[in-house]
């Protein structure tokens, strides 16, 4: 992992189950599930290259939507959410099993 990750959430709105089923598991190979098709991410410049392209050969431009929020460094950025209901952590910085 490197110090130039950026936090970052990741929506979509896929309109065919089998493509939606799809994004995810991509999606759960780059960050943490927080809803339903909703992620956290550590993403560094190459990553985040990476996972555009994963997700755009899998997508249909004229139905489906990714949504990819950068919000900032992640190893600076404070986040301020406010969670109701089960708590809301931002993703930390730690071992990665592959």
């Amino acid at each position: 992992m490197s110090a130039t990750e950026r936090l970052c959430i990741v929506c979509y709105d896929v309109r065919h189950p089998r493509r939606w089923r799809r994004l995810f598991r991509i999606m759960k190979g780059y960050g943490e599930w927080l809803q339903l098709s909703v992620f956290q991410c550590r993403l560094d410049a190459q990553r985040r290259v990476t996972l555009e392209a994963e997700l755009t050969e899998v997508i249909q431009v004229g139905e489906d939507h990714v949504l990819i929020i950068d919000i900032g460094p992640a190893d600076q950025v404070a986040p301020r959410f406010h969670s109701l209901g089960l708590s809301f952590d931002p993703l930390e910085r730690g071992p990665m099993i592959v």
